[in-house]
């Protein structure tokens, strides 16, 4: 939801645009500025932590001087050796421990600089993953509808990968490298033949602008081994994960081609990535090669006419040295960090990107008096050219239970994705205790409301934790409790680990009726005021259904209550019944009154009854 929320009437909240913004991050243009602004949006994590930047750009600073220093004491030290006598010996000597103490100096400086800054690095890393993985949490359903869950972990850990590439190079290697090259420039155009500066300068110019110019045409290729890695990733975990539906279909040879393709495509991708990157290495030695020369030979004839002493010689190839091997090693740095930076783009394009749904301005936080729910005319569409839900009105009172029922794709589920704010509605408003559930907090109206889904998906740990994750602060007693509650102990008393048992990969280790039962084992122990069931008993045995039935409508006295149900078994005892057909109530009343209507719902009743007698035969 990216407009103005308002309240006095109903608002189409769902704009066409949406569907473009919800495309995946493939699709999305990669820029030149899009990955500038991506490295800025790193700087606050690092800046929060400006005492030991400023200490550590200062070791920096004082490591860079050592080892400009370097050069000019070895030509003194090799000028005097050549002039030495038993008078002066002394001299060398000094120059020599001099020599030795700013080698040692330079390495220092550098590793307590890196000692410093290291736990700036991990904590700005550490923040912007954590600041990402808030972030995607309060993206809306549709956009976790619409992700590949494994295309998103790996542009997370490439992201982090890079943000520790990035800050390391960008702040301790490509700029003091600069800042040496300069200063090594200055010192050859104060003491000697200003052709020394200008050839040093000329070829960091002319190194720099092929650098740039050959890496920024090479990140085409990079991003196409980004895509095509992601790619690949995406559809080896969503297979994994539909392990199950691919044994059922005898489909191992069909999703084996199809990521052979994506590995292809990868393939193909970093191929041309490495040879673009040959290229660039050979351009650069070249540049190198042809610097370093005239260099050399320029300080050669410098010594042959006696202008420049072997010494100076000596200073002059040792700066060719400190320069240009790092020069070289500059090149790789700066062609990593577009790497890095194209990265990090994906990582931060998802902090960029707005939650659909958002707390209005100045929210506050949901009172519940009664717990009376009241939907008021809604309207709803995923897509605006296929409606929903449409002018759907009723109310639960406190304390009541309203079922929902009807044919699949009418809509059922979709009161209760609302009722959640997991969408907005298109038309209409949803009340508790006449409050607009737009003008609480997120947070405060799904804090009061109890969710059965129908489809349970658990996490990859134990029994308890997936039980206490109702509420996480709950004692051991009332978790115990609220298994019993749900029927799950004596299950759980018969496995070997007990509730330390680990359930598997979306709980696939238990069946669909142990998992439903995890999940009202969970909704009991969060104990809210208003409780949802969305086909909670769906999964269960006829005998488990009726004892759950009867823990359900214990948990539901003194509640409000809404219950979706494809068993309309399961709701006669309902207060209100509601049949749900394209979108729109048909029918409404308690049981009694809607088999005497004999319509919809009466219809149903008898094919259900029908078929439950043939099953029973």
């Amino acid at each position: 939801m990216l407009g103005t929320l308002r309240f006095a009437q109903p608002t189409l909240l769902y704009q066409p645009m949406a569907r473009d913004h919800a495309r995946s991050d493939s699709m999305t243009p990669h820029t030149t500025t899009g990955q500038w602004r991506a490295a800025w949006s790193l700087a606050p994590y690092v800046w929060r932590y400006k005492g030991r930047v400023l200490a550590a750009f200062g070791l920096l600073l004082c490591a860079k001087l050592a080892n400009v220093s370097v050069p000019l004491v070895l030509k003194e030290i090799v000028d005097r050796v050549g002039h030495v006598d038993a008078s002066t010996l002394a001299l060398p000597i000094l120059f020599i421990v001099l020599y030795g103490l700013l080698r040692f100096g330079n390495t220092a400086f550098t590793e307590l600089r890196d000692a410093l800054f290291a736990r700036v690095l991990q904590r700005a890393m550490r923040g912007a993953i954590h600041d990402v993985f808030r972030h995607l949490h309060a993206q809306s359903l549709r956009f976790h509808l619409e992700r590949r869950t494994g295309g998103i972990a790996v542009d997370i850990e490439r992201g982090a990968r890079s943000i520790r590439f990035l800050i390391n190079f960008t702040l301790f290697n490509i700029g003091p490298t600069l800042l040496e090259i300069l200063m090594v420039a200055g010192v050859l155009f104060v003491k000697y033949d200003p052709w020394f500066g200008a050839i040093t300068l000329l070829t960091l110019a002319v190194y720099l602008t092929f650098t740039i110019a050959i890496t920024n045409w090479r990140l085409q290729y990079r991003r196409a081994m980004n895509e095509s890695d992601s790619r690949a990733n995406a559809r080896a975990v969503d297979s994994l994960l539909n392990y199950e539906t691919v044994k059922y279909f005898n489909n191992e040879q069909y999703e084996s081609d199809r990521l052979k393709a994506d590995l292809k495509r990868a393939e193909d991708a970093t191929v041309q990535s490495e040879v673009s990157l040959a290229w660039l290495n050979a351009g650069q030695a070249f540049i190198i090669a042809i610097g370093v020369t005239a260099m050399m030979g320029l300080a050669a004839q410098g010594v042959a006419e006696k202008r420049m002493t072997i010494g100076d010689l000596v200073l002059v190839n040792a700066y060719l040295i400190q320069l240009f091997i790092p020069l070289n090693f500059l090149g790789t740095i700066y062609r990593e960090i577009r790497n890095a930076l194209t990265d990090m783009e994906k990582l931060f394009g998802l902090l960029r990107r707005p939650p659909e749904i958002v707390d209005a301005a100045g929210a506050g936080e949901l009172r519940i008096e009664r717990g009376e729910v009241r939907f008021e005319q809604v309207g709803f569409a995923y897509d605006p050219r296929r409606p929903i839900l449409e002018d759907v009105s009723f109310v639960i009172p406190a304390g009541h239970k309203l079922a929902v029922v009807g044919a699949s794709g009418a809509g059922k589920s979709t009161l209760s994705r609302l009722l959640f704010r997991f969408f907005e509605t298109t038309a209409g408003r949803i009340l508790i205790d006449g409050q607009d559930i737009r003008a609480v907090t997120q947070a405060s109206l799904r804090k009061q409301i109890g969710m059965v889904p129908q489809d349970t998906v658990l996490f990859n740990d134990s029994l308890y934790h997936n039980i206490a994750y109702g509420r996480p602060e709950a004692t051991r007693a009332e978790v115990l409790e609220a298994a019993r509650a749900a029927r799950l102990d004596d299950f759980i008393a018969s496995l070997p680990d007990g509730y330390d048992s680990v359930v598997g990969e979306r709980g696939l280790k238990l069946s669909g009726g142990e998992k439903q039962r995890v999940a009202i084992a969970r909704a009991i122990l969060k104990n809210p005021p208003i409780m949802v069931f969305d086909e909670a008993t769906s999964s269960l045995d006829s005998a488990t259904e009726q004892a759950i039935g009867q823990e359900l409508a214990r948990i539901s006295e003194n509640r409000t209550t809404l219950v979706i149900a494809h068993r309309l078994s399961t709701v006669v005892d309902a207060d209100e019944i509601l049949v749900l057909e394209a979108g729109r109530i048909v029918e409404r009343g308690n049981h009694a009154a809607l088999l005497a209507v004999d319509g919809r719902y009466a219809a149903m009743w008898r094919l259900q009854l029908r078929d439950e007698t043939e099953t029973g035969l």
